[in-house]
């Protein structure tokens, strides 16, 4: 990271070129399932993939939707951790795994939540969805419209439960993106994907993510299962500060999900790692700025660059930072004035645009009239 800053520093204009590393990576592991993908949460790279765009029934991975949508009413203040809803017969007597909760009494969100994450209810589902939006129906109105808005290209949902129905159906990168937004939305929530068991009614239920007994790096997210649809997993885990999510979809068992996961999250991590280039808060070059009450302005990006390389690649990156010849103020903080790109091995990787990092005013008469005469000769002589 520090040598390609070094020398994007260096120059205002131009292509800085750092000599390539010779890298020897293993392919992919090819899995025994339907689909699956390995994406880095950070830069949202794609490590591994196979039919990771099919259309194929999600199970309980639909769950994801149900919890995100009802840990982001408890964000936004809708609903309450210890607000309750009277279950319902509908509710009550939903077929599948459930959370074993009895029409007629109240129960509080919170353990709704729970038992939909960690005990997979489909009662629980349904409870939740009638109180979120009067009825299941109404819901699944609005995971669908969640579901566009998350950019899910291949998911239609049909209950809020995963109980198959042939119109009922989403991917494994859709499922993927899905938990990243889980994770990145409603952080607060999401330590609930990482208990191993909840008990309620005097039933205690273990999570099914046997990957959170083996692996101590795992942290979520979310089984599925039917007849139909096989055993899915996805499962997100971090080490080292890079977070990973892998989903995999339609397997033979139990076992085989959680070990054909752990398999992808162990290449992703033994073979990439996420490779900041610059943060946010960096200041990237600076600018001469025409007319202002400044003569230099900081020059950055809007967000953190980053990209999931190739261990050991660092050095094979390059990069090009163009600024725009004559800048004028009046300039705000975030115009827009040139663009990195950074390309690996002649590949663009990256493109971002340079933003201004502060304002700068317009300068007095006097000010404004020598830079012009300055700017003039300038354009002369370059």
């Amino acid at each position: 990271m520090m040598r390609l800053k070094k020398l994007l520093i260096s120059a205002t204009v131009g292509l800085s070129v750092v000599a390539s590393a010779d890298v020897i990576i293993p392919a992919p592991p090819e899995l025994a399932a339907k689909s699956y993908v390995l994406i880095d949460y950070d830069s949202g790279d794609i490590l591994v993939e196979y039919n990771a765009n099919e259309q194929l029934p999600p199970a309980s991975l639909t769950k994801l939707m149900t919890s995100y949508i009802a840990e982001q009413e408890l964000i936004k203040g809708n609903i309450s951790e210890d607000e309750t809803t009277r279950v319902s017969v509908k509710a009550w007597q939903t077929g599948g795994s459930r959370m074993f909760i009895q029409e007629g009494t109240d129960v509080s969100m919170i353990d709704l939540l729970r038992g939909i994450i960690i005990q997979s209810g489909n009662d629980a589902s349904v409870a939740m969805a009638e109180h979120i939006a009067g009825s299941e129906d109404a819901f699944v109105g609005i995971m669908n419209q969640t579901a566009a808005k998350l950019g899910l290209e291949n998911t239609q949902f049909r209950n809020s439960t995963g109980l198959h129905d042939d119109e009922h159906y989403s991917s494994a990168l859709d499922m993927a993106l899905l938990s990243a937004a889980v994770i990145r939305d409603n952080a607060e929530y999401y330590p609930l994907y990482a208990e191993r068991e909840f008990e309620f009614n005097g039933i205690n239920q273990p999570n099914r993510n046997r990957l959170l007994w083996r692996n101590p790096d795992v942290d979520g997210l979310k089984t599925g299962h039917t007849s139909e649809a096989g055993y899915s997993l996805v499962a997100s885990a971090k080490v080292d500060g890079m977070r990973l999510i892998a989903s995999v979809f339609g397997t033979r068992s139990d076992e085989a999900r959680a070990q054909e996961t752990q398999t992808l999250l162990s290449y992703g991590f033994r073979y990439f790692k996420t490779h900041t280039i610059f943060t946010a808060d960096e200041v990237i070059e600076t600018a001469r700025v025409w007319g202002g009450e400044l003569d230099e302005l900081q020059l950055g990006v809007a967000e953190d660059v980053v990209k999931t390389i190739h261990r050991g690649a660092e050095d094979s990156l390059e990069a090009k930072l163009v600024i725009n010849p004559v800048i004028k103020a009046p300039i705000a903080i975030g115009d827009e004035l040139g663009t990195l790109t950074v390309y690996k091995d002649g590949e663009e990787l990256l493109s971002r645009p340079v933003i201004a990092k502060q304002e700068v005013a317009k300068g007095g008469f006097f000010k404004r009239t020598w830079d012009a005469i300055k700017l003039f000769f300038w354009n002369i002589f370059n």
